[in-house]
């Protein structure tokens, strides 16, 4: 038979666990109950007494007049209700009554006795219910104040009494256990109360069965659970609700369906109870007569404590203790000791399986079970049993720090333990990222590829990897796992390790390509940015495709509703990609020529346009990459202005390259060509700006001596005389004579000045030009660009230029002025002979009368009549013809005042210093401006003075002239 261990978990309590029953409890113990935190006890006298925490007298008084039978504590009320012997009132009725009493409210103050108000009292036997011994009592508290009470009969019955007694409003029934057959077997010994859900349930126990009343019938169904039954005080209720009693032979425990789990515990069960998962049983050793308490611990199958005692009379839970009250009415009390009491007595003894059963039964917290786990696996680790010790310390993950276990396990001999805590701690997804390391180095150490391609696939509940996914690519990288790593990484969908992986650890360059097409274009767009170096380096072509492909993307703007622009502005720039094509310019210009070729309005193509000059106009369009240095590969192909290793010369914009590589020569003309191309492409006539930046353009055109694209930019920005500088450097005579017919025509919107700046060049040449100076002489002659003077001022510097070169220029020029001076001497003396006359005029009017001799209104053509008016003018009116106006001449008054206004008017545009300095400047003879100015006596010194002042300073004026 199964030898079940001993244990000490319990102790005396209250000075050794050995007290009395206080004196003042004089008559015998006859019933006892607990709660609330008080023990009740009643006596044969009639006395009930309530004791405190450690046995300490309260109160008594006076519950019944002879005895107390049964009594019962409630706990949701301070009720107690007890059964007792009273007076009789007639010999035919019994004085068996019931009584509730409130310990809540106690006699008023003035009363001679202590006692608790009485709320209701019952006699329990009437001619309905006959009367019977008393073997047992139960009170059940339903929603208050009903109260549900049974009390069993030695005749089989139970005689139940419910509702509220205070208020005598109660209803009573029958229920029959047994037959009356057999008396002496039929008496009931135990009642339970079982609430299951809605259901009201009632256990109820004799010698010869076990049954269960359904309470919600009516009248109630009765069920035989067992046709065997138990002696009085060896029933209780688990705290499961489950229905135990004690037999000699065993313990049983029944359900609602029957007889459940029984234990075998051999000897007379005197008394039966229940504490806090503990059963309690008094046993009654038949061979040496002495009795014994044992607690057992069923689910660990262990007896927690055990004790011989004295005869036992009531055995009772209260205050967290186990109190047994003797016959000699001393009593015991002994209590659970704390959980870490009993750990130590565990561990001492080296039961951690026993340790661990307990704390897990108990439902300690999870901190505490792991710390029993810790010490159980430290335990076997010192045993070297290491499998064992591992399987303990995996129960401890979440509370046990890792490294405590981990450190344990770094030996190689121990890997495939460490390997299956590392696998756990994933699992529960506690691991660090040194944690996913260590593990996948585990695998490699192994060679266990299975498992680690197992681990890798590994995902949580959310489809998420349960270990640092960076980390094991990582690890998976260095082992040359290449191939899990890849799976890890695109499964995280971390592009950027999948590619690394692939370009750099296993050259699959196509593949990489294929893998990256089939990315979203945001993230397509980042790895080519990250890798696209490497890519363009093994594969320019495939590469090329997918940036067009990025950059290009055709939608149906229509069904998008976005327009081309907006679109355009949402796709990546090629500028973006600029970095990756260092050391592979061709591949550069081929991506942005077939750019340039699909979209025509991108937003960036300023910056597209500039790139694609610079590699047009550069001589140096391929730089060496470091293993071609390496090898000392020269193709020659750098070539710098100052070089000496490739001579170049500038001839008509051509570039000629002295050396053996025709190839070069070619390409770098085709270059060229296409830099021209676009550089008229992007700056077309209808462009107000062009589409790249001017002075970038300049400068490369004059860092490669590209002169045809200097001249078209100088040409553009209206750059004339740069334009000419570029023919003068070259010394080209005759594409500088053809650049000033184009650019110097003043008709065409050109810069005449341009001949005096070609004349100026011949003359500083230092070298026979004399058809190039005719032809020049041509045109400033034509335009009247120069005076005579300055133009023999300019070529005099020549000594190569003769005479004979400007002599025909000199005769013409000579014969023009000749007939201008003949046209300013007709011209002089007409306006004096009509100043003469002016002079004369108004000589006339000061000195000489003037006779007024019209007969005729000049104004109504009437015969003239006084009053009339004659004026100066030789123009007389009839006074009322001229109205308000007395003073001037309707007839010329308008002549008058447009030349007083035009007078205004030439003395305001005095004042205008801009408008003059304008005209000057504008007009090719500047001198006679400001003659023209003097003539219309605009500026004048005395124009503040009176009218004779004036005209004689003008006379005087003209005559110093």
């Amino acid at each position: 038979m199964y030898q079940w261990r001993k244990f000490e978990f319990f102790e005396e309590k209250f000075g050794g666990g050995k007290c009395k029953i206080p004196e003042e409890i004089s008559g015998k113990i006859e019933c006892c109950s607990s709660g609330r935190g008080k023990l009740v006890i009643g006596c044969d006298d009639g006395t009930v007494s309530l004791l405190e925490r450690g046995l300490y007298f309260n109160f008594g008084f006076q519950a019944h007049s002879s005895s107390v039978l049964f009594l019962q504590q409630l706990k949701q009320r301070n009720f107690l209700v007890s059964i007792g012997e009273d007076e009789q009132i007639s010999p035919q009725q019994s004085g068996m009554c019931l009584k509730v009493f409130d310990l809540d409210k106690m006699q008023p103050e003035g009363s001679s006795t202590t006692s608790p108000d009485c709320i209701g009292i019952l006699r329990i036997f009437t001619n309905q219910f006959p009367q019977a011994k008393i073997t047992s009592f139960l009170v059940l508290e339903e929603a208050p104040p009903i109260l549900l009470i049974a009390i069993g009969l030695d005749t089989g019955c139970i005689y139940c009494i419910k509702g509220d007694i205070a208020r005598e409003r109660i209803s009573r029934f029958k229920l029959q256990v047994d037959s009356v057959s057999d008396k002496g077997n039929s008496s009931v010994t135990g009642l339970g109360f079982r609430l299951d859900g809605q259901a009201l349930l009632l256990f109820a126990v004799t010698p010869n069965s076990v049954s269960l009343f359904s309470m919600q019938h009516q009248p109630p169904r009765q069920q035989i659970l067992d046709q065997i039954g138990c002696n009085v005080n060896s029933v209780t209720m688990s705290d499961r609700l489950e229905f135990i009693i004690g037999r000699p032979e065993a313990v049983y425990f029944y359900e609602v369906d029957g007889r459940g789990p029984c234990w075998a515990f051999e000897g007379e069960k005197k008394f039966i109870g229940w504490f806090r998962g503990y059963l309690l049983c008094v046993i009654a050793d038949q061979r040496n007569g002495k009795n014994t308490l044992n607690v057992y611990d069923l689910k660990n199958r262990l007896i927690a404590h055990s004790l011989v005692v004295k005869e036992v009379s009531h055995m009772l839970c209260e205050w967290g203790n186990i109190i047994l009250i003797m016959t000699d009415k001393s009593a015991l009390c002994i209590g659970e000791k704390d959980m870490e009491s009993k750990l130590d007595m565990l561990f001492k003894k080296n039961l951690y399986t026993v340790a661990i059963n307990l704390v897990q039964t108990q439902q300690a917290d999870a901190a505490a079970t792991a710390e029993v786990l810790r010490k159980y696996g430290d335990h076997l680790y010192s045993k070297q049993d290491y499998d064992e010790a591992m399987a303990q310390y995996i129960h401890t993950i979440g509370h046990l720090e890792p490294s405590y276990v981990i450190q344990k396990f770094l030996d190689a001999q121990r890997i495939y333990n460490l390997t299956n805590y590392l696998e756990n701690l994933h699992e529960k997804g506690l691991a660090s990222k040194d944690h996913t390391t260590l593990l996948l180095n585990c695998y490699t150490k192994l060679k266990d590829v299975e498992k680690l391609y197992v681990f890798i696939k590994s995902e949580d509940g959310v489809g998420e990897h349960k270990f640092d996914v960076e980390t094991a690519i990582r690890v998976c990288r260095a082992a040359n796992y290449h191939e899990h790593a890849m799976y890890v990484a695109k499964k995280a969908g971390r592009h950027e390790w999948y590619l690394k992986i692939l370009l750099e650890d296993l050259g699959r360059y196509d593949e990489a390509l294929q893998y990256i097409s089939s990315l979203e274009p945001s993230q397509a767009g980042v790895t080519v940015k990250e890798y696209g170096k490497i890519l363009i380096e093994h594969k320019p072509a495939e590469t090329i495709d997918i940036l067009m492909r990025l950059c290009t993307e055709d939608v149906d703007l229509a069904k998008s509703g976005t327009s081309n622009d907006a679109y355009l502005s949402m796709l990546p720039s090629p500028v973006d990609f600029l970095n990756i094509f260092i050391h592979h310019s061709q591949s550069l210009m081929d991506f942005l020529e077939k750019y340039t070729d699909k979209v025509k309005d991108s937003p960036a193509q300023v910056e597209i346009h500039n790139t694609l000059l610079e590699l047009y106009l550069s001589i140096e369009i391929n730089f060496p990459s470091i293993s071609q240095a390496n090898n000392e590969i020269d193709f020659n192909i750098k070539v710098r202005p100052a070089a000496p290793a490739l001579s170049r010369a500038v001839s008509n914009g051509k570039l000629i390259v002295n050396g053996k590589n025709s190839y070069m020569e070619k390409d770098t003309l085709e270059r060229r060509e296409k830099g021209l191309r676009l550089l008229k492409s992007a700056w077309s006539s209808d462009l107000e700006h062009p589409l790249y930046d001017v002075d970038l353009a300049i400068i490369l055109c004059e860092m490669n001596a590209f002169k045809e694209g200097l001249l078209y930019l100088y040409e553009k920005m209206k750059l004339y005389k740069e334009v000419i500088a570029c023919y003068m450097q070259a010394h080209d005579h005759e594409g500088l004579i053809a650049c000033c017919k184009r650019l110097g025509d003043s008709g065409k919107g050109g810069d005449p000045t341009l001949w005096a700046d070609l004349l100026k060049y011949f003359g500083e040449l230092g070298e026979d030009c004399s058809k190039e100076v005719k032809d020049v002489l041509t045109y400033i002659e034509r335009d009247d660009i120069l005076p005579p003077i300055i133009v023999l001022q300019t070529l005099s510097r020549n000594p190569c230029l003769t005479l004979s070169v400007i002599k025909d220029y000199i005769a013409r020029k000579l014969e023009q002025e000749s007939k201008l001076i003949e046209e300013d001497r007709r011209a002089i003396e007409k306006y004096q002979e009509d100043t003469l006359i002016m002079r004369k005029e108004i000589q006339d009017l000061r000195t000489n009368a003037r006779i007024f001799q019209l007969s005729k209104c000049t104004a109504c053509t009437f015969t003239l009549d006084l009053p009339a008016a004659h004026f100066m003018c030789m123009h007389s009116f009839h006074q009322r013809c001229l109205g308000d106006n007395e003073n001037e001449c309707p007839e010329c008054a308008p002549q008058c005042r447009s030349v007083m206004e035009m007078k205004r008017s030439l003395e305001q545009n005095s004042k205008d210093q801009d408008r003059f300095f304008q005209q000057v400047k504008s007009s090719k003879d500047g001198f006679s401006v400001i003659a023209e100015y003097f003539g219309k006596g605009v500026i004048s010194k005395t124009s503040n003075g009176s009218t004779g002042t004036v005209r004689s300073g003008s006379t005087s004026s003209t005559s110093g002239f």
